[in-house]
């Protein structure tokens, strides 16, 4: 049964109060529920009662099942509004839903679509998926997935030329497999997800390595490989000559020159009994005592000294 004006408005006020308190996470469920099968949102629903404001805060709620239940009503409520406005014609009258499912208006694109229409007109070096004009509370259900997808559609559009579209296909491509990972196990709020998540975006839009994200655009990498390429790997082919370099200088500079030692034919071995001694002095007592010889069987290894 549908809800009116006011019986909205009252599980909004209600729901409101839910949050700002310890309300157990079960009893906001069952008010985003009563929530999801009776209200039929319209452009003056949502503005005068704001429910979808207060729906949209549930997205962030520390229980996942309020927040993934919360993203799937305003997904939904926003998606029912936009095709109500479809409908007529794109006329934004009293009744005529042009506004977002947390309440407030905003332009409806001309199909329902998560990609942008046009492409990109500001610079390469400052596109984002908010420039590229990317919808990107429609992707998935998820508000975490959608966030994560707007880090990888960052990282691969930043100084590239590649059409919006191409480039988003790939960042949800990315992010599925990151999601798919044994560790994350389909988890959005898993930490092997989120930390994957955190590096390839690091990788993607470090300046010292654009060839990644060329050759991930390109195809040359897969998404399936990308998630699971080590540090190492990720590196360009100069980050990995400069390493090298600085690993050989560094190996160069902890040598230390080893002490020369001189071989006697005079010197035998206990124990092997053969003559190819290697051996050193040093002044191990006073200096009015004789030195003491160091001596290391080159045959068999044996090692004595003598003064």
């Amino acid at each position: 049964m549908a809800l009116d004006k006011r019986e909205v408005a009252e599980r909004g006020s209600t729901l409101q109060k839910a949050l700002q308190t310890s309300v157990p996470a079960a009893n906001i469920v069952s008010l985003l529920k009563e929530l999801q099968k009776g209200v039929r949102p319209t452009e003056e629903l949502l503005r005068s009662t704001q429910i979808g404001k207060t729906v949209n805060r549930c997205k962030h709620h520390r229980a996942p099942e309020v927040a993934k239940l919360a993203s799937e009503i305003v997904s939904k409520w926003r998606h029912q509004v936009q095709e109500q406005k479809l409908a007529n014609g794109g006329n934004s009258g009293s009744g005529t839903p042009n506004a977002r499912a947390n309440g407030t208006a905003s332009p409806a694109p001309s199909k329902p679509t998560p990609a942008a229409k046009a492409e990109s007109t500001v610079p390469p070096d400052k596109r984002t998926w908010r420039t590229d004009k990317i919808s990107r509370d429609d992707l998935t259900s998820d508000a975490a997935r959608n966030n994560c997808i707007g880090l990888m559609y960052d990282g691969l559009c930043q100084n590239s030329t590649h059409p919006s579209k191409q480039i988003l296909e790939s960042a949800k491509a990315i992010e599925q497999a990151a999601l798919d990972l044994r560790g994350a196990k389909g988890d959005s709020n898993a930490a092997p997800y989120r930390d994957k998540i955190r590096s390839l975006y690091q990788n993607l839009r470090n300046k010292s390595n654009p060839e990644l994200k060329v050759r991930v655009l390109s195809g040359e990498i897969s998404p399936a490989r990308l998630v699971v390429m080590t540090h190492e790997e990720l590196k360009s082919k100069q980050q990995i000559a400069t390493d090298a370099a600085i690993a050989k200088e560094n190996m160069n500079n902890a040598m230390v020159p080893q002490e020369q030692k001189s071989v006697s034919t005079s010197l035998q071995c206990g124990k092997c009994g053969q003559k190819k001694v290697s051996y050193s002095q040093a002044q191990t007592r006073s200096a009015d005592e004789p030195m003491t010889t160091f001596c290391e069987c080159m045959a068999c290894g044996n090692r004595w000294k003598f003064c």
